[in-house]
């Protein structure tokens, strides 16, 4: 099969590699839609200790099914070309955290892409348990969102905001735009987006961001929070970008009491503005992939159009992936989500 692999820092490569073979619990899926992310991206500079080449990346995909593991058939639940996604993060679902609805923190957690094989190729295997089936009313296109919505929906839950609560979204990547529309349907009606792409915030704004901020514009982003909150801070800040930059201007945007969730990855390291944290009662905590229940609430809020990317969505040929990565990396412009299309979509 062709896959795109990831063989050093900025060298990506198609090349011809074995089909995988599905054990007898496995599924093997013909992938139709393979997402690039964030996380993927610091990979590809060769900076993500967990993405080692060589490698196919891909975690966020949709497909249809090509075999089915012996066991896994006996289960009656699937057939051959039935429409899929799944859950890349592949847990024991015997641990303390697996068998307490939290299998992000297993402690034998692997991810596609980084400890198994991605969907960046024309096919991928993983067990039945972690497969999906679409829903008639979702295309193969949308279903390949579930993965990065439900790390957006883990980051809102953590977020924890009220209705009557202000949010600050720094960043309006393809997390930070389903972050946007996460927190929305907490009821909350007072986001403020920030972005340095102008693209990217018109499309946060037309998803329902009150305020949008863009420093590239010149505006401050610190000042301008603190303006349209009156002096007084947001209560709850999420950073989906991951540099030093965005995590302590989290820190510093909260009011007392504020919650920051970080859950950018870019940089492995931040210095923090600790001192200003305990003094104002600022809780910080980390939002790492998500729950079985959050990404079977992606899947339905994608069904019923609650959450999901439509404008700025890009599809490519996988051969087109290297070139992709580049671009992600310099000026994407009106760009919220790179599709790589291994099997020519669907």
């Amino acid at each position: 099969m062709q896959a795109l692999i990831y063989e050093g820092p900025q060298e990506m490569v198609i090349r011809e590699t074995d089909k995988p073979v599905p054990g007898e619990d496995d599924i093997l899926i013909r992938v139709a839609y393979s997402g690039i992310c964030g996380s993927e991206l610091s990979g590809y500079l060769g900076k993500n200790s967990l993405r080692k080449p060589p490698l196919i990346f891909g975690h966020e995909f949709s497909g249809t099914i090509a075999e089915i593991g012996s066991r896994a058939a006996a289960e009656g639940r699937w057939q051959i070309g039935q429409r899929v996604t799944a859950n890349p993060l592949v847990t024991c679902g015997q641990c303390e955290p697996c068998i307490t609805g939290r299998q992000q923190l297993c402690v034998s957690r692997k991810l596609l892409s980084a400890a198994l094989p991605g969907s960046n190729a024309e096919y991928v295997k993983l067990p039945a348990a972690f497969v999906y089936a679409v829903p008639d009313a979702v295309t193969l296109q949308q279903a390949a969102m579930t993965e990065p919505a439900a790390c957006a929906i883990r980051a809102a839950e953590l977020a924890a905001p009220k209705p009557s609560d202000t949010v600050l979204i720094l960043g309006m990547g393809p997390i930070g735009l389903l972050l946007l529309q996460a927190v929305l349907q907490h009821g909350v009606r007072d986001v403020i987006a920030v972005d340095m792409n102008a693209d990217r915030l018109r499309i946060a704004a037309k998803l329902g961001a009150k305020h949008i901020v863009c420093p590239a514009a010149g505006v401050d982003t610190l000042e301008e929070t603190k303006r349209l909150t009156g002096g007084a801070g947001v209560h709850a800040a999420i950073d989906a970008v991951g540099s030093g930059l965005t995590r302590k201007q989290c820190v510093l945007a909260c009011r007392g009491g504020g919650r920051v969730v970080f859950t950018g990855l870019h940089e492995e390291e931040s210095v923090l503005p600790i001192n200003i944290a305990i003094r104002n009662e600022v809780t910080m905590t980390g939002a790492f992939a998500y729950s079985a229940a959050n990404f079977r609430t992606a899947l339905k809020w994608i069904e019923e159009g609650r959450i999901g990317l439509a404008d700025g969505v890009v599809e490519a040929p996988l051969e087109e992936g290297g070139r992709w990565f580049e671009t992600l990396l310099g000026q994407p412009g009106y760009v919220s989500k790179v599709l790589l299309l291994p099997g020519g979509g669907a």
